[in-house]
């Protein structure tokens, strides 16, 4: 697909006329040296929608390690022999994290833990300590595991806004990566977060041998579930996991992974969380002209990421402006 054809599809997707899946697929095809072309017509649909406004979110890890689940990327798993720090809930950690995203400049702050899913009791303290931090021009959100409904409205009680639970990868090419829970029961419980009335973000993550097809598959999942936002990571192998010696990414294959699902997901918000440097070196800069609509800033769960200002800078040199703290919710224009 040439620049020509990428804006001329951009075009009929904001006339409302959704590409078919023979469309989609050529996209998800791709060669790299077409990206760029690809990236013109992304690049359109992210600047009807949003313009050239940025949502910063950033995260904290509240309690690290010892998860029974065996995610094969997952350096916090039981299964993996990752050197990671090991800790239980701690309340101070999402205090101290909450006031200081409330003194920068991003828009969503979110609470995550290790586990399958956090126990009741943990997630009411999770709440409470949310509460009792007060929202004062920042959104809330968490990301706590496979939680039930209850334990959904507990949150949503305390003012968390929004729940957050990736898919990680498409349904055929699931079993590759986790055999302890199932996708259908990460699918319920995005389900379950959407009945409560929770805003949900759920994506996944890429470089771990899926095909460019299981790409598409995922972000057609999505789209049926109808979530709010779209994190996507792209793997940083830890030694001691599974993938460890994983391999799979380029720079323009992640601007092109990028790219389809803006193509798939115009309006939704597209988040660009774990691995944005790593995997795209020099052109981490460009997630936004293939479709981007935000980014994680601040360190990931156990690896480093970029500071707030270093961000804040990066985007003054694009032109773009962050969000500003306050906003009930960054909806597309």
């Amino acid at each position: 697909m040439d620049k020509k054809e990428a804006i001329q599809l951009a075009e009929r997707i904001l006339e409302g006329r959704e590409p078919d899946q023979d469309t989609l697929a050529r996209i998800a095809h791709t060669p790299d040296h077409e990206v760029f072309d690809l990236m013109a017509g992304a690049s359109t649909l992210r600047n009807a929608f949003f313009g050239n406004r940025v949502q910063l979110c950033t995260i904290c890890n509240a309690k690290s390690g010892k998860c029974s689940e065996d995610c094969a990327f997952c350096s916090q798993s039981a299964f993996a022999k990752a050197q990671i720090p090991v800790y239980p809930l701690d309340p101070d950690i999402i205090k101290q994290g909450a006031q200081h995203a409330k003194n920068g400049a991003v828009a969503r702050f979110s609470v995550v833990t290790s586990g399958k899913r956090l126990p009741k009791n943990e997630v009411k303290i999770v709440g409470e300590t949310l509460a009792a931090c007060g929202a004062d021009g920042i959104n809330y959100c968490a990301s706590l595991g496979t939680l039930g409904p209850q334990d959904l409205k507990t949150l949503k009680e305390a003012g968390v806004t929004r729940y957050h639970h990736n898919l990680e990868t498409a349904k055929s090419h699931y079993p590759h990566i986790c055999t302890t829970h199932s996708f259908d029961e990460r699918v319920g419980t995005v389900k379950a977060a959407k009945d409560i009335g929770l805003s949900v973000c759920s994506g996944g993550l890429f470089g771990m041998g899926e095909s460019d097809l299981q790409v598409l598959e995922l972000a057609l999942t999505l789209k049926t579930l109808d979530v709010d936002a779209v994190p996507i990571n792209f793997l940083t192998p830890i030694q001691g996991t599974k993938m460890e010696g994983a391999g799979y990414l380029t720079p323009l294959r992640c601007l092109k992974i990028i790219a389809l699902f803006r193509f798939v997901l115009p309006q939704k918000e597209i988040i660009i969380c774990g691995g944005r440097e790593a995997n795209l070196k020099e052109l981490h800069p460009l997630v936004f002209f293939a479709g981007a609509s935000g980014i994680m800033t601040g360190n990931y769960l156990t690896t480093e990421g970029r500071t707030m200002e270093k961000d804040l800078e990066m985007l003054e040199h694009l032109g773009l402006e962050p969000i500003q703290p306050g906003l009930k919710e960054s909806l597309p224009a």
